[in-house]
């Protein structure tokens, strides 16, 4: 009699879970796959081309937008240059379809522009907080102590500072909030790059700028995505595209929190890479591993036409977001082995 009424009791409930269950599986998305292909699952969808979300925040445009602030020259001929920057933390940005994150953000973007000088310059911020927390702006390079963003927290609400330095050394640096605790304040996006070029100029280049960095959706201290410039996998689905012949110029800057370290692999390539940029001396390779905040200046120009995926070799990163294209367009500028018809 017991078992009678036990399987009784049982069938009773999948007849109420299973309906449920078998709605839930009925629930089906579309996307589109990296070959183009069109594929609809009722599973997750853990790399998503955005072909219909509406992004706050543009990597494609962030890659080459230099922000050389307001010149103006001084009597004794100093060029000045002067910059506002506005600290946020209450923005909402989908940082992947369905995946909205509360960023940190220095003018409204996450990284926060990239500024640049040239060295000797006398480079001024006029830093505004209107966040609900203390921040400041801390730049890696050569300055006075109290320009330092340590010990002087900009209050919330409109608190203002101003930073004044001159421009230096040459080469590419980070600069980020440093209000304690630090990691919140990084992992939130409160960060960027600042250029500093030298007098001299370089050779001109297709530049471009590349902010490593991770996101904690979950607040457990383990990344969830990985991105070059914040959005995963948008250079994957959005390639960048270049020519044959061109020098290409990369200021690259690891700012991924939790993780020790992060690396740079360029396929079909190898590149000329100096470390910070503050000297002549680089080595030519297709691969670097990199520290939180280290950074340096990639230089390289492809032979050969076609489609070149750049990523982290570290596998995890790369799967979660930090991979993408450069779409190499021209004419092959060496000789290429077309006399035997290698593959399918």
């Amino acid at each position: 009699m017991f078992s009678i009424i036990s399987i009784s009791v049982i069938l009773g409930s999948l007849f109420f879970v299973l309906p449920v269950i078998s709605e839930a599986q009925k629930e089906e998305k579309t996307f589109v796959t990296h070959s183009g292909r069109v594929v609809t699952t009722s599973g997750e969808i853990l790399d998503p081309l955005y072909t219909s979300t509406t992004l706050e925040f543009d990597p494609m445009e962030f890659l080459r937008d230099f922000n050389y602030g307001r010149v103006s020259e001084l009597p004794d001929g100093t060029i000045l240059r002067e910059y506002t920057i506005i600290a946020e933390d209450d923005g909402i940005m989908e940082v992947s379809p369905g995946v909205f994150y509360n960023v940190w953000t220095f003018n409204g973007t996450v990284p926060g522009p990239t500024i640049r000088a040239t060295e000797g310059d006398l480079v001024r911020i006029k830093f505004i907080n209107n966040g609900e927390k203390e921040h400041t702006m801390h730049f890696h390079g050569i300055h006075e102590a109290h320009m330092d963003g340590v010990f002087e927290p900009v209050g919330p609400g409109g608190g203002k500072f101003v930073y004044e330095f001159r421009a230096g050394p040459v080469g590419v640096h980070p600069y980020h909030c440093h209000i304690m605790p630090l990691e919140e304040h990084i992992v939130h996006g409160l960060y960027g790059v600042y250029i500093v070029d030298p007098k001299e100029g370089r050779a001109p280049a297709d530049e471009m700028v590349m902010v490593l960095n991770s996101l904690d959706t979950d607040f457990d201290t383990e990344n969830n995505f990985y991105a070059a410039n914040t959005i995963p996998f948008y250079y994957q689905h959005h390639p960048i595209q270049i020519s044959t012949g061109d020098l290409i110029r990369v200021y690259v800057v690891n700012m991924v929190e939790f993780d020790p370290i992060n690396n740079f692999h360029l396929h079909g390539n190898l590149y000329r890479y100096n470390p910070t940029g503050t000297d002549t001396d680089s080595f030519y390779t297709d691969m670097i591993t990199l520290s939180q905040t280290e950074r340096g200046i990639m230089e390289f120009s492809y032979d050969y036409p076609g489609k070149y995926l750049f990523h982290a070799h570290k596998v995890e990163f790369s799967e979660k977001g930090w991979v993408g294209l450069f779409l190499v367009d021209g004419e092959p500028l060496a000789e290429t082995i077309g006399s035997i018809n290698y593959g399918n």
